[in-house]
């Protein structure tokens, strides 16, 4: 059955950081390129007027690039604004008032999780739940018991399948472009198994360091911020068995079960890292144990990746900021020409950002009398200035029903059960000099002779 649309945008935390950065911009941009038409309704407990939300979008829009004043225009005509408190009632009978004949509004709650329970109810209350879906944004919780928590609020008043939880990591073009050279290359399924592929890295490095955002930080660390919910999805996409089928629900069921056939993760194979000087940043303890840096590995209890290791680095103050993808095929059994070595295996690079490259590394022979050879790589780069960015198409995918690009409830709750052993061991960290790979230690995870690969500049295209 196809899923009705959205008849009302509703976003919480309208005069917030992300509002600023993310929703206006995607909204403009639906505005103008795809011709949404329907309310929007900024909600907020600021104290603003209409007036100043539409000067607040503007701001946004024209900072975003591209900026036309015929489509701002239009966004500005359907903007409407409710100021007040999340736990009063009067706000929410406000909105149901502004909501005028929306029978199937869609809520996003860009605010707090401790918020949640207030404003959940309060929609309920007040008949703005009915026939409504709701989106939220990670984290999912601190851990299993609170994602567990926070699933139980919503459901109270929301259905599963009305439930969009945001994880901007899915929508990004390049990790799409994963999923799609996985399933339609046919000459990929022959190999992608635990005969052919010896290991895969999966490094997510960031050159700088926590911008300002130390408390932040100290309440997430590297592990919660990044691994259990974006390189954890990344890795479903590289593992996961083909869905059955179009719909929506076969690859989220094929999701699920990978994720449950990942092994919850062994304090020992992990290292945790601290770069030198996070301590000096402002909402950082003096003793900080919170990792800005982490390095894992990871197993999945599959009959195609049995033995297979999964490695998962991910740390800021890196030396470049890249996310990056090895796939390491095992080596040929025996060297056939005479006076080599056996050569060094092929791979399958993915660089997922910034630039959305994929390659395959191979061997070619020299010129020359001898049968000696040279490591090449047989490279594709995909760039698409007009291509949209992760909000623009998650919110319109929300808007029409479409859960294909979100997270299911059970598929969080099995994510943490990876993590969480490693969040309740009290593992030392290790500190790190900004600009270097992370502890040296790191390499202690690597089993069988492997060594990390460090992503390098792409060079551009000729």
């Amino acid at each position: 059955m196809t899923a009705l649309n959205s008849d009302a945008f509703v976003f919480f935390g309208a005069t917030g950081d992300l509002a600023h950065k993310k929703i206006f911009p995607a909204l403009y941009n639906m505005v103008r390129r795809d011709g949404l038409d329907i309310p929007i309704i900024g909600m907020a407990r600021a104290g603003w007027t209409l007036d100043k939300l539409r000067e607040r979008a503007r701001e946004s829009a024209q900072q975003a690039g591209d900026f036309d004043a015929d489509s701002f225009a239009k966004l500005s005509a359907l903007l409407h604004y409710v100021d007040g408190d999340y736990t009063a009632p009067a706000t929410f009978k406000s909105l149901r008032q502004a909501l005028g004949s929306a029978t199937q509004p869609i809520h996003y709650l860009a605010i707090p999780p401790s918020m949640f329970s207030s404003v959940v109810q309060g929609l309920a209350k007040s008949g703005c739940a009915d026939n409504a879906r709701v989106i939220v944004e990670k984290p999912f919780g601190r851990d299993l018991a609170t994602a567990q928590a926070l699933d139980r609020t919503l459901h109270e008043v929301f259905a599963e399948p009305s439930i969009f939880r945001i994880d901007h990591y899915l929508g990004k073009e390049a990790v799409q472009n994963l999923l799609y050279f996985r399933f339609a290359n046919a000459f990929l399924e022959p190999i992608w198994n635990r005969q052919y592929i010896r290991d895969i890295q999966i490094t997510m490095a960031e050159n700088f360091g926590v911008q300002g955002r130390g408390a932040f930080y100290e309440e997430v660390g590297a592990i919660r911020d990044v691994v259990q919910n974006h390189l954890l999805q990344v890795i479903a996409l590289l593992a996961m068995d083909a869905p059955v089928g179009h719909e929506t629900q076969s690859m989220q069921a094929e999701k699920l079960r990978l994720f449950r056939a990942m092994r919850p993760i062994d304090p020992a194979e992990v290292i945790r890292g601290q770069f030198r000087g996070y301590r000096n940043e402002k909402g950082v303890a003096a003793k900080s144990q919170v990792e800005t840096f982490a390095a894992l590995r990871l197993h999945i209890d599959t009959w195609r990746w049995a033995d297979v290791p999964f490695y998962i680095r991910a740390g800021k103050c890196l030396p470049i900021t890249a996310t990056e993808v090895i796939v390491n095929l095992k080596s040929p059994p025996l060297a056939v020409f005479a006076g080599t070595d056996i050569p060094p295996s092929n791979y399958f690079r993915f660089r997922l950002s910034p630039e959305v490259v994929i390659c395959a590394g191979a061997l070619v022979k020299h010129n020359g009398e001898g049968m000696h050879g040279e490591p090449v790589e047989l490279i594709a780069r995909h760039h698409d200035p007009g291509e949209k960015p992760p909000y623009e198409r998650l919110l319109s995918d929300a808007i029409h029903g479409d859960t294909s690009l979100f997270t299911q409830d059970q598929s969080v709750e099995a994510a943490w059960k990876v993590v969480d052993p490693m969040l309740k061991d009290s593992l030392p960290v290790t500190e790190y000099e900004p600009g270097s790979w992370g502890p040296a230690s790191s390499a202690n995870i690597m089993i069988g002779g492997e060594t990390w690969h460090d992503p390098h500049v792409e060079e551009a295209s000729p």
